[in-house]
């Protein structure tokens, strides 16, 4: 993809806070009208990758160009940003707070208070329009500050770890949200560790681990560049053929079905097919594709790491 096309273009960046370094030699680009996850795990670099590409702070070295254009103030508009740390006013009434920011972001009377009005009725918060933020549940904040970004109705949406403080019910609301952001041809750029999340909005991915890419690309091509051969089987009668290890690698049982790994150059088909001659009564026949957790693991090689550092991932990444 040529990089004029790009909404964003992160070359060779690197930050360092004195001996630490947050960020290191990092390389991807975000492209128009896709839904792009920034994953890994708590203190990967993420918030500290996003804080450059806003223009909080500037990389060590390398470059971040957004929509073909250095960071500055005359992409700045082009941007909404809800990070990580929230912010809005306790005593202050909901709506005089979503028209200041929409003010700050050149968006004013009338104008503004359709827009506010719009999202606060899409928000299901109409009624709390002027009540103050102390009345507000967490949640509740949590859906006010992300309507506070996207008033000005920006190009780019950042959103670092949006889902952090809503319950369940609010995180499938704000995924309905986010595709709807995403139909009308706007970039979103989302920072999680929570991979299941990522699997059901990304088009495109970036782990990263200890301040470094790991792997990134399409999900589709991640998923195909790191998929094993893994049936998920249910049934009955399959006798010797899955301790047949020109066809069956790995074994594992669980509650109602078995997981089996092919051997290497082992086919599929011709395990069904010894299983069907044989008489079995195959009830569940699936290939098994792996989900961005087991590819994180696998990729970093968790295997090798401390026991404090695998429990450690382990807990982030759920």
């Amino acid at each position: 993809m040529s990089e004029e096309k790009a909404s964003l273009v992160v070359d060779s960046v690197t930050k360092r806070f004195d001996d630490f370094t947050a960020v290191d030699g990092l390389n991807f680009e975000v492209r128009p009208g896709r839904v792009f996850g920034f994953l890994g795990p708590n203190g990967a670099g993420k918030t500290t990758t996003i804080r450059m590409i806003v223009g909080i702070t500037a990389p060590d070295s390398g470059e971040i160009r957004l929509f073909g254009e250095k960071v500055g103030p005359n992409v700045q508009d082009r941007i909404g940003y809800l990070p990580e740390e929230r912010g809005l006013y306790k005593k202050m009434k909901v709506v005089d707070q979503l028209r200041y920011f929409a003010a700050l972001k050149g968006v004013t009377g009338s104008d503004a208070d359709r827009r506010i009005d719009r999202w606060l009725e899409r928000m299901n918060l109409a009624e709390w329009k002027s009540k103050k933020t102390t009345d507000l549940s967490k949640g509740m904040q949590q859906k006010i500050q992300f309507i506070s970004t996207v008033l000005h109705e920006p190009d780019l949406l950042i959103l670092d770890e949006p889902f952090s403080g809503l319950d369940p019910v609010n995180v499938e609301f704000m995924i309905d949200v986010l595709s709807e952001f995403r139909q009308n041809e706007k970039t979103v750029i989302f920072s999680t560790h929570l991979m299941e999340t990522a699997e059901r909005l990304c088009h495109d991915i970036i782990l990263i681990n200890k301040s470094k890419k790991v792997v990134g690309g399409s999900l589709r091509e991640v998923k195909e560049s790191y998929g094993k051969n893994v049936i998920a089987l249910r049934g009955s009668g399959f006798g010797e053929i899955l301790n047949d290890a020109s066809l069956v690698a790995k074994r594992t049982e669980h509650a109602d079905e078995i997981e089996v790994e092919l051997t290497d150059g082992a086919d599929g088909q011709a395990l069904l097919k010894r299983l069907v001659a044989a008489g079995a009564n195959v009830t569940k026949f699936e290939q098994v594709e792996p989900s961005l957790n087991d590819i994180f693991i696998e990729r970093i090689g968790e295997a090798n790491l401390p026991e404090s550092e695998r429990n450690e991932i382990s807990e982030t990444i759920k």
